[in-house]
């Protein structure tokens, strides 16, 4: 077993052209501190925020190398929206600092809340519908485990009524009462979401793997020792966690400045560069028709971000006295549903095309359109 690659050296443009975008950190710095710019330093720290994101992942793999199969698959699936839920978290918090009520905590509640659909939207529509384009270009049909489609799709769903169930409530109810009952419902609603996602974890990863088996990396020797794997996580964290505050904390001024809806930059903006290493790996193992490693990074972020992150946000801000809730807007909670219902729809047969994947590009470039010119 060759162990050659120390975490300073897994940070080496040479060893991924990526990490040249890690130059964004020094200027996110720069613009932040000393210029005070604040669309500068809000635009470098997402760019920043890109090859972090690769590196955590980097080492999560390297890690889960050195694990079980199913201890593996659980490193990838915490790790794998770990930008995002460091960005979300910084909100929550930044809203609890700022004061219930305050136009600064509405700002912030808003985008956790818009850039948890923005993940759902960009892993289902924009990932998936890459993959299966990319993936049609070099095979004419390519096809996948219907389970993950079935299972993933079962619980995205179950999500999906988590969120239409509290916007109908508030509408029905209103004023204060409805305010009020809205909070209790995704208060419980979120308990029983993580516990639904417990159940499926140890379903993937205990009781029916076979189900779930992929071209894993687990018959892959690791390049790094687990001591180099554990620093390079460690520090690609405090990174990514430093470059997140920087993000949120000029995000106002940078709409503002820039004169881009708060929405847009919560749904598209941050998903997309947060992910994008992840987007990245779904396409390129796509091309190689590894369909269902390719189906389980996308649908399976996407149902992670739906059935843990979300209402694990839920819990961490109702723990900080911030209401949070599952009351996303009528938009947003629309453009998940029909999301999930044209994936499960498209990929119900367990095979893919580029057309089909045409189709997925298509509907999220509708539905940034919406959200582009939303007010």
């Amino acid at each position: 077993m060759t162990v050659g690659v120390s975490w300073i050296r897994a940070m080496d443009p040479r060893e991924n052209k990526l990490n040249l975008l890690l130059l964004a950190i020094p200027i996110t710095v720069y613009y932040n501190y000393y210029e005070h710019d604040s669309s500068m330093a809000f635009f470098s720290s997402l760019v920043a925020i890109m090859p972090l994101a690769f590196l955590m992942g980097r080492a999560t793999e390297e890690i889960a190398l050195r694990t079980s199969e199913s201890l593996g698959g659980l490193l990838n699936a915490t790790f794998g929206n770990a930008a995002e839920m460091i960005i979300a978290l910084l909100a929550i918090f930044t809203a609890y600092q700022a004061g219930t009520g305050t136009e600064t905590a509405s700002t912030m509640i808003h985008l956790v809340q818009a850039s948890l659909i923005g993940s759902i939207l960009g892993n289902l529509l924009l990932v998936m519908g890459l993959a299966f384009v990319w993936g049609g270009m070099h095979h004419a049909e390519q096809s996948y485990s219907e389970t993950q489609v079935s299972s993933n799709g079962s619980l995205l769903l179950l999500s999906m009524i988590v969120l239409i169930i509290p916007t109908v409530f508030h509408s029905t109810v209103g004023g204060e009462a409805g305010d009020r009952g809205v909070e209790d419902l995704s208060h419980i609603a979120a308990v029983i979401l993580l516990l639904i996602y417990a159940m499926f974890l140890y379903f993937q990863l205990r009781t029916h793997v076979h189900l779930f088996a992929t071209d894993g990396t687990h018959h892959e020797e690791p390049e790094m020792s687990q001591r180099d794997a554990i620093t390079l996580l460690v520090v690609a964290t405090l990174m990514v966690s430093w470059m997140a505050e920087i993000l949120v904390h000029s995000v106002e001024a940078a709409a503002d400045e820039m004169g881009l809806p708060h929405l847009f930059i919560g749904v598209i903006l941050l998903p997309l560069f947060g992910n994008a290493a992840e987007h990245f790996t779904a396409v390129t193992v796509a091309g190689k028709d590894k369909m269902d490693l390719s189906f389980a990074i996308s649908m399976g972020s996407s149902t992670q971000i739906a059935v843990f992150v979300a209402p694990l946000m839920v819990v961490f801000a109702w723990i900080l006295g911030v209401p949070l809730t599952f009351e996303f807007g009528m938009l947003e909670t629309v453009s998940a549903f029909l999301a999930v219902l044209i994936v499960n729809s498209i990929a119900s047969d367990g095979k893919s095309n580029w057309l089909e994947g045409a189709m997925l590009l298509a509907s999220y470039a509708v539905l940034g359109a919406a959200f582009l010119f939303h007010p």
